[in-house]
């Protein structure tokens, strides 16, 4: 699997931009992946040292619309902590 098929896209809420201060980075991931192939995946992809990898799945929640029930996808977060003399990562720098 390639590190950019791993790293879905980034999370981009109020509360995931709270941790950029922090060099706290929030993605979504493939559901398959796990830490070891996250950290690498970062690493390579936006070239920082990855400090820790934690990951969370985000259970599928049920919708109505009318009298159909249906589901949303479930989706798997990965918060990553980068080192302190890594550089920022710039796509999360743009949105402060």
């Amino acid at each position: 699997m390639l590190s950019h098929d791993i790293i879905r896209r980034p999370i981009i809420t109020e509360n995931s931009m709270e941790g950029v201060a922090n060099k706290r980075y929030t993605f979504e991931v493939d559901k398959n992946a796990n830490k070891i192939m996250i950290k690498k995946a970062v690493e390579e992809v936006f070239n920082v040292k990855v400090v820790s990898v934690n990951t969370i799945n985000v259970r599928a929640k049920e919708k109505r619309l009318g009298a159909s029930v249906g589901k949303t996808a479930s989706w798997k977060k990965a918060i990553v902590t980068i080192s302190e003399d890594s550089k920022p990562i710039e796509f999360f720098e743009g949105m402060m």
